[in-house]
């Protein structure tokens, strides 16, 4: 990736948190038709996929239902058009909600403060587990979809109710954005922009009171498996090696490590990279993990 691309694109991330900001309390005409777009898609998009199918029951062989946590800026059915089908197809009750809605903002989620996205989260996994009648589900997030699931493990009882936690891309120790945050200082005005408009982009700056806070006294929570999914060529969550939990129960895979010619950014490796669905799938089912390769987009 040419040096320019690996700067507008975390500038194009924070001229859409200006827009979002912008974006009036009350939704206008368009705002509501985009909504209802929305709703259509994701009404079309789920069963045909069979994915947040209430109905379904664990198996044997899979007997944790999973469910998906998008990034911020996603949603519960764009976040996961390829890896839901994936999982479902390999016999897994799937699930994926939405999470920190603002106000009059549709579409576009997981921007609200990371404390109450994580009460959202914690709401959604007891209605899971009461469909499908399992005792404990598995978790896989995007962004801020892997990181914020641990506040809700360490705070919110999770941890009696979560077997694994897999983040693909997680903002575990916040970002820089490829050194773009350390600017905020000199525009005045801005980090006050972020706090007020979009707390989430906030909260997953380096430094934070939510991350200081989350990572006090250690990575992890006794009881869970941590498997985090990282790409070195990461222009959002940077440096990528903060993405990286360290305590028992913990596994760091870089993808460039199993297979060198993987070029995945930050959102392709949530969106379609098929290595990286290989890895989620060991991760879920470690007792018959098999070795993840450049081959692995064909299976």
């Amino acid at each position: 990736m040419l040096p320019w691309r690996r700067v507008l694109r975390p500038l194009t991330a924070l001229l859409l948190t200006a827009a979002v900001a912008l974006i009036p309390a009350t939704a206008t005409a368009a705002t509501v038709a985009a909504a209802t777009t929305a709703g259509a898609r994701a009404a079309d998009a789920r069963p045909d996929r069979g994915w947040n199918d209430y109905s379904c029951k664990p198996s044997t062989a899979h007997p944790r239902p999973v469910v998906l946590v998008h990034g911020t800026f996603g949603n519960s059915v764009d976040n996961w058009l390829g890896l839901a089908p994936y999982l479902k197809n390999r016999g897994y009750c799937v699930f994926s909600l939405d999470y920190g809605q603002l106000p009059g903002v549709p579409f576009f989620h997981g921007l609200g403060p990371v404390e109450k996205s994580a009460e959202q989260l914690a709401a959604y996994v007891d209605e899971v587990r009461a469909a499908t009648g399992a005792a404990e589900t598995d978790i896989v997030g995007h962004s801020q979809g892997g990181m914020m699931p641990r506040y809700y493990l360490k705070f919110l009882g999770g941890a009696d109710e979560v077997n694994a936690l897999v983040g693909i891309a997680p903002s575990n120790h916040g970002t820089t954005l490829s050194g773009l945050t350390r600017l905020l200082p000199y525009f005045p005005g801005v980090e006050d922009l972020l706090d007020e408009h979009t707390p989430a982009l906030a909260d997953q700056v380096v430094g934070s009171d939510v991350l200081t806070k989350l990572n006090e006294g250690g990575d992890t929570v006794p009881g869970v498996r941590y498997t985090v999914l990282a790409t070195r060529y990461d222009q959002v969550v940077t440096p990528y090696r903060s993405q990286y939990l360290s305590g028992p129960g913990v596994r760091n895979v870089l993808l460039q490590d199993l297979c060198p010619l993987d070029l995945s950014e930050h959102l392709a490796i949530g969106l379609f990279d098929r290595i990286a669905f290989h890895e989620v799938a060991n991760a879920l089912d470690p007792a018959h993990a098999t070795p993840t390769t450049c081959a692995s987009v064909l299976g």
